[in-house]
């Protein structure tokens, strides 16, 4: 990626990573022939992989009556999410630990 491309890129991942909406939002804004975007593209996929892990696995997570097993939950998925977010922030594409490169991979198609 290059400097440019990270420049014309770096407002849509930072709004991929508030809210679902937001991912929705950065896709189609990164759509646009004249305005795509690789460093865009990686960031729409980390994001759109963690929240949809996130409202998977908060489903089964809601069933449990700990409230350490949800808060523990909740301070994971934070930390993820900031993760990313500062790195779109930073102009760096990282993919977030343990589940970034599988995020990579299953949405490869996404954004192309």
């Amino acid at each position: 990626m290059t400097e440019q491309d990270i420049e014309k890129g770096r407002k849509n991942a930072i709004i991929s990573y508030i809210t679902i909406i937001g991912v929705i939002i950065a896709y189609y804004l990164n759509n646009e022939d004249d305005k795509k975007s690789a460093f865009a593209s990686f960031h729409i996929r980390q994001s759109l992989g963690l929240w949809l892990t996130f409202w998977a696995l908060g489903y089964i997570i809601g069933s449990f009556d700990s409230w350490y097993v949800t808060s523990g939950f909740y301070i994971f998925f934070a930390v993820l999410f900031i993760y990313g977010f500062v790195n779109a922030l930073g102009r760096k594409a990282l993919a977030v630990p343990l589940v970034g490169a599988f995020y990579q991979k299953i949405f490869a198609n996404l954004g192309k």
